[in-house]
């Protein structure tokens, strides 16, 4: 057989960290659900000290997403907030943190009413402009976060910009990748030194497990992690794990299927009379259209599309049927949500209008479901307005 790093993407997804058990040939990743391993005498064990520590499943899933991204190691902890967490754990009270301000709502959350109070700082710019983060930076920045594209108005930031820039600072980079998934982009490979997703989402594929991951490009940065692990213990659950390494063998053939139908939802969107504006790279309208076909090898399934008012979406977000009124995204069903509500209610209205967030806007990731019935659907429910 070829070496890991040559094979093809769908390929790793099915066999990284996914072989055969050696003790009973099952194909599939057992799950250990223990706490403690027997050992063999005073230091002396199989690997395996304590399940806060590592476990056998465990590894296996950390294998199959650092071979996805590219990465030397990755570490999965309990949430992607607690992903995020550990992360951040990694800095030191007066370091400095220059984040995009477009990112999920629960995230300027933990970084301002938490992590704020144990003296770390944190700026917010829009990083769909590089010379944006540049001028933000202060002698005490460690670190640059951001999403591309971002949640919910899908801006793109350019990595290997901002990367180039990074590296010149010796600043960290950190990218949240959960809207494209390691299948349409690989923030890694254009200078990234941190990938996290939240694992619930496209990874998982099927909206029945919580989890998070950070993929490392360099090993001190995993060892690092690791440590948090052990010391704070947000560790996810074998069967947790278990349900990723399930997910993630069909992401190559999921995601196939949602950009092909977010494709064609965005462009049905794009003409309805009822809606005023639809956030997509994938359209030639989207002002960064040219970086997203440049930087991702596909547009995904995550919409953002503006109805007007409250009470519009409102109306709208009743009718569905096929799609589920719902938070979260990435899943096999169409979720459709409102993240004024929902997503951003933690940023308040003077937050979400800082950032062009309206209480129209409607954010719906598209199933792998029969297109045509998302497309009737969303028909049915925008007549309602």
């Amino acid at each position: 057989m070829k070496k890991t790093k040559e094979l093809g993407f769908a390929t790793r997804a099915i066999h990284s960290g996914q072989e055969p058990d050696p003790l009973t040939g099952a194909v599939t990743v057992p799950i250990y659900p223990t706490s403690t391993y027997v050992q063999q005498g005073i230091g002396e064990h199989k690997g395996y000290e304590y399940s806060r520590v590592s476990n056998p499943t465990r590894t296996r899933l950390e294998q199959n997403l650092a071979a996805l991204e590219g990465g030397v190691a990755s570490r999965v902890f309990a949430s992607g907030m607690a992903a995020i967490n550990a992360i951040v754990s990694m800095l030191k009270s007066g370091d400095h943190v220059v984040c995009g301000n477009d990112l999920y709502g629960g995230t300027p959350r933990l970084f301002n009413q938490v992590l704020s109070g144990f003296g770390l700082e944190f700026s917010y710019v829009d990083t769909s402009d590089a010379e944006n983060v540049e001028r933000a930076i202060r002698k005490n920045t460690r670190m640059v976060y951001v999403e591309t594209p971002t949640n919910p108005l899908m801006r793109l930031s350019d990595l290997s910009a901002i990367s180039t820039i990074c590296r010149r600072k010796k600043l960290l980079l950190v990218v949240d990748n959960t809207f494209m998934s390691p299948y349409f982009q690989q923030p890694l490979a254009l200078g990234a030194d941190l990938v996290v997703h939240s694992t619930t989402k496209f990874l998982n594929g099927h909206s029945d497990g919580l989890g998070g991951v950070v993929v490392c490009a360099q090993q001190e940065h995993a060892d690092k992690l690791a440590f948090l692990q052990k010391a704070a213990g947000a560790i996810l659950s074998p069967f947790e794990c278990w349900l990723i390494l399930r997910g993630v063998k069909t992401l190559a053939a999921r995601m196939e299927i949602h950009d092909r139908s977010g494709r064609i939802v965005a462009d049905f969107l794009s003409t309805h009379k009822k809606v005023k504006g639809v956030f997509y790279p994938g359209l030639v309208d989207h002002p960064q259209h040219t970086l997203a076909k440049r930087q991702m090898s596909g547009f995904g399934s995550m919409i953002t599309f503006e109805t007007g008012s409250l009470k519009n979406a409102n109306k709208m977000l009743k009718q569905v049927r096929v799609c589920s009124l719902a938070e979260s995204l990435g899943g096999v069903e169409t979720l459709i949500s409102h993240p004024a509500t929902m997503t951003h209610a933690a940023l308040g209205e003077k937050g979400r209008k800082a950032i062009g967030i309206t209480d129209g806007l409607v954010r719906i990731s598209v199933g792998i479901e029969d297109v045509n019935d998302i497309l009737e659907d969303l028909d049915h429910a925008l007549d309602g307005i």
